[in-house]
C-alpha cells in the first residue's frame, strides 16, 4: 500500500508518485503521475516495472531466495510433492491432508483427454517438434471444454486450473510418443503425478508390468517442482497479457508455451548439453573455460540473470542429479564433461568472483539426458511444471478487477508525411 509520496519535477512543476510498500522486496513508484505530466517512462525489458500486484511468488536475487506462497523453494522440493505445491500456488496455503486427498483425486479424473483431440496429433508432421505440437493442443483444449471459456464464473476458473495441470503430463507425453512412432499411452491413476507421466513417455502396450524407478520418479517430482513458477517471466508475463483481454484460459496457457519456447526462455538447459557436444571431450575442458575467461565462447548452465548470487534450486538439483547417476550407473562422457565444468567453476577464483555458479538449468539438463529423454522435450517438460504457476496467476489477475495491458512506446519514425501517387514517388 502507499504510504508516502516522491516527488517528480517537471518544467518547475511537481507531480506526486506514491510510494508503494509490499510484503517484501524494493519499495514501487505509482508512475501514474508520468501521464499527467506528459511523459511515459521508457523501460526496454521491464527491468524496473512491476505492472502488477501478486501474492504468489517473491525472489531475492542478491540473497538466492525464491519464495512460493512464502514457503522456501528447497523446503518445497525436499519435503513436498509437485501437487502440494500446485495446491498452494492456486490457494495460497499447503494442504491440510483432506484437502490434499480431495485435489489429488480431482486431478485424477482429468488426466485423459477427449478421444477426438488424439487425431490432432495425426495432423503433424512426425518430426514437428514436440513444442510445436504442444502449442497447437493446449490452445484447442478450448474446442472440447467449454466450461473453462467463461471467465467470469469462479468455479469454470477453478476447474480449468485443475484441468490443465492434470492433462500437461498426457499431452507432453503423447507429443513425445508421436515423435516416436510409438502409440499412445492412457494415463494410470494407480501412479502418482511423476510415475504417470514416466510411464506415458516410456511404457508400450507390451509392457503388462512395467514399473517406474522409485529414484527416477523422485528426480522428475523435484524437476516439476522447481519450475512450477518463477514470478513475472517472460512466459508468466505473457499469460498475464494475454489473459488481460479475456482470452481463454487455454489460449492464455498456448501464449505462454510460445513464449517459453524461445531459447532465451525455456531452451537453457538444452543449451548446456549443446555446449557439451561443442566441447567434446574432458580434454578440452580447460581450454573451453579458458575462452571462457576471454569471452570468446558463453558458459550455458551457469550464473542467472535474476540470481545475482546463487540459484537456490540449484543445490536441490545438484543432490537430486546424484541420487539419479548413481541409482543408474551411468558411464556417460557427456556427463562426465559436465562434471569436469561444475569442478573447474565451483574451484576456479575466476568463476568464484563473479559468482558464475551451475544453476538449475545445467543440472535438470543433465537429469533429463541421464533418464533418457531426447533434448527436444526438455522445454516441453519445462512447459508442464509451469503451467501450474502460469495459471495460478491466471486465477489471481481475475479474482481482482483489472485493465487490459497496454505498454506504450517511445516512437522514432518518420513523421507525418502526405501519400505520393506511385509516379511521382522517387
Amino acid at each position: 500500500m502507499a504510504d508516502n509520496n516522491a516527488k517528480l519535477v517537471v518544467d518547475d512543476k511537481e507531480y506526486d508518485l506514491p510510494v508503494m510498500h509490499g510484503t517484501l522486496g524494493r519499495p514501487v513508484l505509482d508512475a501514474s503521475a508520468f501521464q499527467e505530466a506528459g511523459y511515459w517512462s521508457y523501460d526496454p525489458g521491464f527491468k524496473v516495472t512491476a505492472p502488477v500486484e501478486s501474492k504468489i511468488t517473491y525472489i531475492d536475487g542478491g540473497k538466492g531466495e525464491l519464495l512460493h506462497r512464502g514457503y522456501p523453494i528447497d523446503q518445497l522440493a525436499k519435503n513436498a510433492e509437485y501437487l502440494e505445491v500446485c495446491y498452494a500456488l492456486l490457494h495460497g496455503d499447503l494442504p491440510n491432508q483432506e484437502q490434499k486427498d480431495d485435489f489429488y483425486k480431482k486431478v485424477g479424473k482429468h488426466t485423459a483427454v477427449h478421444d477426438q483431440l488424439r487425431k490432432f496429433f495425426e495432423g503433424f508432421r512426425r518430426d514437428a517438434h514436440p513444442m510445436a505440437i504442444m502449442v497447437g493442443v493446449v490452445g484447442a483444449l478450448s474446442a472440447f471444454y467449454h466450461e473453462g471459456l467463461d471467465v467470469s464464473e469462479e468455479l469454470h476458473r477453478e476447474i480449468t486450473a485443475i484441468r490443465l495441470i492434470a492433462k500437461m503430463p498426457t499431452l507432453a507425453a503423447m507429443s513425445y510418443k508421436y515423435s516416436q512412432g510409438e502409440p499412445f499411452m492412457y494415463p494410470r491413476n494407480d501412479f502418482n503425478y511423476a510415475e504417470n507421466f514416466l510411464y506415458m513417455m516410456f511404457a508400450t502396450p507390451a509392457d503388462v508390468d512395467y514399473k517406474v524407478n522409485p529414484v527416477i520418479a523422485k528426480a522428475m517430482d523435484r524437476i516439476f517442482t522447481l519450475h512450477a513458477d518463477h514470478e513475472q517471466n517472460a512466459s508468466t508475463s505473457t499469460v498475464r497479457l494475454a489473459g488481460s483481454t479475456g482470452a481463454n484460459p487455454y489460449a492464455c496457457i498456448a501464449a505462454g508455451i510460445a513464449a517459453l519456447w524461445g531459447p532465451s526462455h525455456g531452451g537453457a538447459n538444452e543449451a548446456v548439453l549443446k555446449m557439451l557436444d561443442e566441447i567434446g571431450t574432458v580434454e578440452n575442458v580447460p581450454e573451453f573455460m579458458e575462452k571462457v575467461k576471454r569471452r570468446e565462447v558463453k558458459l550455458m548452465g551457469f550464473g542467472h540473470r535474476v540470481y545475482k548470487n546463487f540459484d537456490p534450486r540449484a543445490q536441490v538439483m545438484k543432490e537430486t542429479c546424484d541420487e539419479v547417476l548413481e541409482a543408474l550407473g551411468i558411464d556417460d562422457p557427456k556427463l562426465e564433461l559436465a562434471m569436469k565444468l561444475e569442478q573447474i567453476a565451483l574451484e576456479d577464483p575466476y568463476f568464484i568472483e563473479r559468482k558464475l555458479y551451475p544453476n538449475v538449468d545445467f543440472y535438470s539438463g543433465i537429469i533429463l539426458k541421464a533418464i533418457g529423454i531426447p533434448t527436444s522435450m526438455f522445454t516441453v517438460i519445462f512447459s508442464l511444471a509451469r503451467a501450474a504457476g502460469w495459471i495460478s496467476h491466471w486465477l489471481e489477475m481475475h479474482s481482482a478487477p483489472f485493465s487490459i495491458g497496454r505498454p506504450r512506446q517511445l516512437y522514432t519514425g518518420e513523421t507525418r508525411r502526405d501519400f505520393v501517387n506511385i509516379e511521382d514517388r522517387k
